[in-house]
């Protein structure tokens, strides 16, 4: 697969009560990134549905045709005015909200009869914090990704790092809802987060994920 360290970053599309989802522009706008940094990394893009078949059917096949050596993922919270940096997945599925395609699960259990309610996505998740604050922005570390779709692929990452010949790291990230089309750098008053900043606190954790990455596999 050469030499290159392969990183994965992945928003979400549109879904039911949330008809513009800023993942997509900020997945976007970090693959256009230029820096030197960059220039030994391959950086793979995709914007899932918002469907739990999309998740179970794309992720392996990403997996399967890239080898990442990392996974950045990035998903919507709506209802939370900062960035949240997610430090778990929990095995646990809403039976109330379908998804985009309006399937419902039919357990509350992403795996049955697992032996974890919940499993971590490491120690590196306190590193993503540290490096989006000092870019200015408003995030937290965050116990719960939801119910949803974001915790549904949460899950599914750490899985994939657990897997031979998987990725080494995984990170999931929670977004709030800003403005369609802004780049003001400065938030309103009853706005946290500027996308722009999104993207300052986005490119600091890529960084991250590269030299943690790069690290793991150098040992």
């Amino acid at each position: 697969m050469g030499d290159k360290l392969r990183i994965l970053i992945t928003g979400f599309r549109p879904f039911p009560g949330a008809p513009y989802n800023p993942t997509e522009k900020l997945v976007e706008r970090l693959m256009r990134l230029r820096r030197p940094a960059f220039d030994n990394i391959e950086r793979i893009g995709h914007i899932f549905p918002v469907t739990y078949g999309a998740v179970d059917r794309e992720l392996p096949a990403l997996i399967e045709s890239h080898h990442p050596h990392a996974l950045l993922m990035f998903g919507l919270a709506s209802r939370t005015p900062h960035m949240r940096v997610e430090t778990r997945a929990r095995n646990t599925v809403t039976q109330i909200w379908p998804d985009a395609d309006h399937t419902r699960v039919q357990g509350r259990a992403i795996v049955r009869g697992a032996t974890d309610a919940t499993c971590r996505f490491g120690p590196h998740t306190t590193r993503l914090l540290r490096v989006a604050e000092e870019t200015g922005v408003a995030v937290k570390s965050s116990l719960s990704a939801g119910y949803y779709l974001c915790n549904y692929l949460s899950w599914r990452g750490i899985e994939a790092t657990r897997a031979k010949n998987g990725p080494r790291l995984a990170a999931f990230i929670h977004v709030p809802l800003v403005p369609r089309g802004t780049v003001s750098r400065r938030a309103s008053p009853r706005q946290r987060v500027t996308f722009e900043e999104m993207v300052d606190a986005g490119e600091a954790m890529l960084m991250e994920m590269t030299r943690l990455a790069r690290r793991r596999s150098n040992n």
